[in-house]
């Protein structure tokens, strides 16, 4: 009988070197499968995140403008100043609103906000102030 030569730690040199067992050879390729479901999953999250803080910014935008056309409103200004400087904070294509009350005035600011070509429809978000009118 003729064994193979024993190498260090009297394991036998030749025996289970270059060979693989049956159970690894039916798991060969399965990060790779495993990464090509993964992926599309981190990119749609990674959209939702973008889409979700564009969204975000733009209502951020929004309240500000309607603070600030309500402020001017609220000393005075024609309603061509407020808009304008409404528009001025929030952005271009901004849609401002003002509506008086009697002794309050209040301005609606709406736009749409995109993430570039990462959403497919834009989304609309909208701020809104209210401000007592000065004597």
């Amino acid at each position: 009988m003729t064994a193979g030569v024993a190498g260090r730690g009297g394991v036998e040199a030749g025996v289970g070197q270059g060979t693989r067992r049956a159970d690894e050879e039916g798991e060969r390729g399965s990060v790779t499968a495993e990464l090509a479901v993964a992926l599309p999953a981190v990119a749609v999250l990674r959209t939702a995140v973008l889409v979700l803080t564009a969204a975000a910014t733009t209502q951020l935008r929004c309240a500000d403008a309607a603070r600030a056309g309500a402020r001017s409103a609220a000393l005075g200004e024609d309603q061509a100043v407020v808009v304008a400087q409404a528009v001025r904070v929030a952005g271009a294509g901004a849609a401002v609103d003002v509506a008086h009350d009697g002794e309050w005035v209040t301005v609606t600011v709406r736009s749409a906000t995109t993430a570039g070509t990462l959403s497919v429809a834009p989304v609309r978000v909208s701020g809104t102030a209210t401000a007592w009118v000065e004597p």
